[in-house]
């Protein structure tokens, strides 16, 4: 495992790599507002993705590297996240495809960010789909504007809300809530399954 820090336009963020022997793309994982990379959701998936021959980045945003707990505004978490992509694709990851990835916070930047970024997939833990209690405040669109494979892992009783299903959009329920810690094997074997599935054609390009 190597860990680094990347300057952003927000402040340094830190990188912490686990590597796939075979290598076949990078997943770039980031965390949720209040909680750090060792989230076990992330853990699970990171788990998965190695399994599937993925390198797994796990991203902590300059805020929490900071040392404060409120996270940053969305424009600048995207800024921060996207200079850990741009850096992370040259020295760790070149010549890979790329997907993003995170939980909750984490999972609302990869989807925001996707297009630009150019990942070929995204990975949504426990997205937030509106603030408990207040489903008109719905985030919805920014799952809808998602134009690559997209798989969401949601806990059937989180307050966050359920997310709509979609053109190249699988969602996984799973037992608990917004914290996904009740069924994490099935994370990492829904990550798995998912990544090689998609990945499947990209490997035929080679």
């Amino acid at each position: 495992m190597n860990r680094a820090e990347i300057d952003t336009p927000h402040g340094p963020a830190r990188v912490e790599l686990h590597c796939a022997p075979e290598g076949r793309a990078g997943l770039l994982l980031g965390h949720g507002a209040g909680g750090g990379v060792e989230a076990p959701d992330l853990v699970a998936a990171t788990r998965g993705a190695t399994a599937a021959g993925v390198h797994v980045a796990l991203v902590e945003q300059p805020y929490r590297v900071a040392g404060r707990r409120a996270p940053a505004p969305a424009r600048q978490l995207d800024a921060a996240w996207l200079a850990v992509v741009r850096e992370l694709s040259s020295a760790w990851f070149d010549g890979l495809p790329l997907l993003f990835g995170g939980r909750s916070s984490g999972a609302r930047v990869a989807c925001r960010t996707a297009d630009a970024g150019e990942a070929v997939g995204v990975l949504c833990l426990a997205f937030p789909v509106h603030p408990p209690g207040k489903p008109d405040k719905t985030r919805q669109p920014e799952l809808d504007e998602v134009r690559v494979p997209t798989l969401v892992v949601q806990g059937r009783t989180d307050p966050f809300g359920q997310p709509d299903p979609g053109h190249l959009r699988e969602i996984v329920g799973v037992a608990g809530d917004h914290s996904l810690k009740g069924e994490l094997p099935v994370i990492s074997r829904s990550v798995q399954e998912w990544l090689g599935r998609i990945l499947r054609p990209l490997d035929n390009l080679d």
